[in-house]
């Protein structure tokens, strides 16, 4: 009888040592409570509490979490309907609180969040919804993680998922954005257009200026040629004058020579005169050129020597 005794006796005692060890796992907290009421938080790995007074409260996960906005309509500031969603990232930091604090703590902050969410996105406009994603997320994160603040909750980010206008808005915008896209195409085009005129016009300019200083140019050219031809000519006229103030008769008619020789080949020079008829006789002309033999003759050398290509016609009368 003894025996049996000491034998219950060990397993009590065995279960009482086995019910007072308690695994936490890592990741995760316990909470203890005596009575009902909390005394402890265990921490990740072994932890002993006295049977039959204390027991595992909560067991609180203490990693990030992510948590899913459902789906819902929200009626913007200038009254259109769109279908929203999003998720939420919160991490527990202090178990008692989020254990004791608020009695479900996933169902408070997807409320929290949902409500927050209608609030903010409600006070926008449509085109803001759609262009300031970043500035909802923001506004939502600082309204949320200020409220779960008392709960030992810590919302790292909250992120709109999708946003999804009526199917006749969608419409509008499509045709608004191919509109606008047009319209830019077309002041593109515009703008190319009249690059292209100015820059042909100012070719048109630079081609007129140099065409213009070419032609004055050729113009100063020309002049100071006339006017080098005309010395030229005046030079010669007043050679001429002083011979025959000096008493040469020879010059005269090298002048005269000259003159008749470029008359004639005016006419021979004439593109409807195919026969020239001379009204002179040719010993006149003969003799012209037999003056201008004598005058080479008295330029070359005093004592009559030409050179040996150069002959001097002689006249003769007629017989």
């Amino acid at each position: 009888m003894g025996v049996v005794i000491a034998g219950l006796l060990l397993v009590l005692v065995l279960m009482f040592m086995l019910s007072s060890v308690k695994v936490v796992r890592q990741g995760y907290q316990y909470t203890i409570e005596r009575f009902g009421k909390l005394t402890n938080v265990a921490q990740p790995g072994l932890t002993i509490i006295v049977p039959f007074f204390d027991r595992i409260g909560r067991r609180v996960n203490m990693m990030e979490q992510v948590l899913d906005i459902p789906g819902q309509e929200i009626i913007t500031k200038d009254n259109a309907m769109v279908a929203v969603d999003g998720v939420v990232f919160f991490q527990v930091l202090d178990a008692a609180k989020a254990a004791y604090e608020v009695s479900d703590l996933y169902v408070a902050i997807m409320q929290l969040a949902t409500t927050n969410l209608r609030t903010v996105m409600g006070s926008m406009d449509l085109d803001e919804l759609l262009s300031k994603r970043d500035e909802i997320n923001g506004r939502l994160l600082a309204v949320v993680d200020h409220a779960t603040e008392a709960w030992g909750v810590k919302i790292t980010r909250v992120e709109l998922k999708d946003i999804r206008p009526p199917a006749d808005i969608v419409n509008a915008m499509t045709r608004q954005m191919k509109a606008e896209r047009e319209k830019r195409a077309t002041i593109l085009e515009s703008e190319a257009a009249r690059q292209n005129e100015i820059n042909r016009a100012e070719g048109q300019k630079q081609a007129q200026i140099l065409e213009a200083e070419g032609r004055r140019e050729a113009a100063f050219r020309d002049a100071e040629a006339r006017e080098r031809a005309a010395q030229a000519e005046a030079t010669a006229t007043k050679l001429v004058s002083d011979a025959i103030e000096a008493g040469s008769s020879q010059s005269l008619n090298y002048f005269i020579a000259q003159k008749y020789v470029e008359a004639v080949s005016q006419f021979a020079n004439s593109p409807n005169a195919k026969t020239i008829l001379f009204p002179v006789e040719a010993t006149q002309l003969i003799g012209t050129l037999g003056g201008i033999g004598e005058l080479a003759k008295s330029a070359l050398g005093s004592d009559g020597g030409l050179p040996g290509n150069v002959t001097v016609p002689r006249t003769r009368s007629p017989q």
